[in-house]
Formats: structure tokens, C-alpha cells, sequence
């Protein structure tokens, strides 16, 4: 891998990890298309998303660096509900990781999940758009979104996307859906890359790794991951997903053709 493939894939992740598309999903596709889902690739990858979740959460924090605050203040209800609801993906991660990587890590089947994700977020809009009286969110709307959350876990399916469709069916309010939502991102990243440093350190990948390549990754997936929170906020509290939805509908039909016709 070159550093400018690195540039690409770091973008990729910033900006799919927070927009309603699967960060997951577009990265097994672009490494598909780079070449770079084998063997050869496997130990720079390995590093390369332990840094690349490193940008990513720097941005999050840095952008949510209040409402993270506002977590550690009494009667820290929003921190309880914050770590009910990220107990499904915890499970369903934990349990089933092995499972996904085995039959979900190649793009073959990634389609099915695309259009998945883009259904859900075309249903959100429209619940959310006829829901003249939303709530505050609670604890309702949070084990919703966590449960979503957990769905989020499989490659093509967003993780974003899944808890604002949780969240949008239980009735909330869209800002505090927004907010709760990125927070929700925080303990997912710290175990996505809890789990990579585990990985990274079985494989004994630290060796004869291009460590500029690394950090070109990991600087574009910060500076791409803080644009998209910056963006996703605005729209969220919009309920404008149907664009999402059609880019969605378009990357799965593609991806079908491809490896079904």
C-alpha cells in the first residue's frame, strides 16, 4: 500500500463512519477495488484501522467535547442510558465477531446490507417528517437505538444510520437523537480499537509497516471524520436521509451486478 491509497481509505473512514452509509461496508468495497483485501495487505491493515479509529475519535470527541462533559455530571441519567445502550453491540460484537469476519468481510454479500441500511433510512425520514410532537429522548428511545446499534455491528449496515432509525421510530426529538447518536460512536470506536490493538499484537504486525502511509490514513480519516459529525448534526436535526437512502440503493444495485450477474 502506497500513501495516497492510505489518503483514500483514511478519507473513506472518516466520512462513513459518521454518515449514514457504513464505514464498514465501503471500506471491504474499496479495498476490494485497491486490491488490498488479502494477504499481502493483512498487517497494514490491522494497524491501519487501529489509527485510522484513532482519527475518527479524536474528531468526535473534539467536536462533542460538551454534551461529553455534560456525561460526568449528576445525576449522570444521559451516562446511564449512555452505557445501557451500548450493551446490544457490546453482545453482539463480542459474540458473533468471529461469525461476521468469516462470512461477512468480503463485498460479495455487502449489497443486501446497503440496501438494508438505505431502507431504514428512508422509513426514518418519514416517520421523523410526520411526527409532529416529538419527544424528549429517554430511556425508550435509548435501549431503541442501542438495539439498532447492535444491528449496526455487521459490515454494510451504518451504525449511525441504524440508532438515528432507532431513535426516529421511538418518537424522539431529532437534535437529541443527533447528539446521542455521536455519543454512541465514542465506546464503539474505544472497542473497535480495543479489539484491533488485541489483533495487532497476535499477528505481530508492528514490523515492516510504512508508517507515513499509516499516519496519512489516520490524519485524513480526523479531518474527514470531523467534517462528517459537523454535517451529520445539521441533517439529522433535518431528517434529510433520502439522499443517503438513494446513494445507498444505488451502491447496492451496483455492487449486485456485479457479483451476481
Amino acid at each position: 500500500m502506497v500513501w495516497w491509497q492510505a489518503m483514500v481509505l483514511g478519507l473513506v473512514q472518516g466520512f462513513t463512519e459518521f454518515l449514514p452509509v457504513s464505514s464498514s461496508g465501503h471500506l471491504i468495497l474499496v479495498r476490494e477495488i485497491m486490491g488490498l483485501n488479502n494477504g499481502v495487505n493483512g498487517q497494514f491493515n490491522l494497524i491501519f484501522d487501529v489509527m485510522a479509529h484513532i482519527g475518527t475519535l479524536v474528531a468526535v470527541v473534539l467536536v462533542l467535547y460538551k454534551p461529553i462533559l455534560e456525561l460526568l455530571k449528576k445525576p449522570y441519567k444521559h451516562l446511564a442510558m449512555l452505557v445501557v445502550a451500548c450493551i446490544p453491540a457490546v453482545l453482539v460484537g463480542f459474540l458473533c465477531k468471529d461469525y461476521i469476519e468469516d462470512y461477512f468481510s468480503t463485498a460479495k454479500y455487502i449489497c443486501f446490507f446497503f440496501l438494508f441500511t438505505a431502507v431504514i433510512m428512508l422509513v426514518s425520514e418519514i416517520v421523523a417528517k410526520r411526527n409532529k410532537s416529538p419527544k424528549p429522548l429517554g430511556w425508550g428511545s435509548a435501549v431503541a437505538m442501542g438495539v439498532m446499534q447492535g444491528v449496526g455491528v455487521f459490515p454494510g449496515v451504518s451504525r449511525s444510520g441504524s440508532t438515528i432509525f432507532g431513535g426516529t421510530v421511538a418518537g424522539a426529538d431529532s437534535k437529541e437523537i443527533a447528539t446521542f447518536s455521536f455519543l454512541m460512536s465514542v465506546p464503539i470506536i474505544l472497542g473497535s480499537l480495543l479489539l484491533s490493538v488485541i489483533d495487532v499484537a497476535q499477528a505481530g504486525a508492528i514490523a515492516r509497516i510504512d508508517w507515513f502511509s499509516v499516519f496519512v490514513g489516520a490524519a485524513s480519516a480526523f479531518a474527514s471524520g470531523y467534517f462528517a459529525v459537523r454535517v451529520m448534526l445539521k441533517l439529522i436535526a433535518k431528517a434529510n436521509y433520502k439522499w443517503f437512502s438513494l446513494y445507498l440503493l444505488i451502491v447496492s444495485i451496483l455492487t449486485f451486478s456485479f457479483y451476481f450477474i
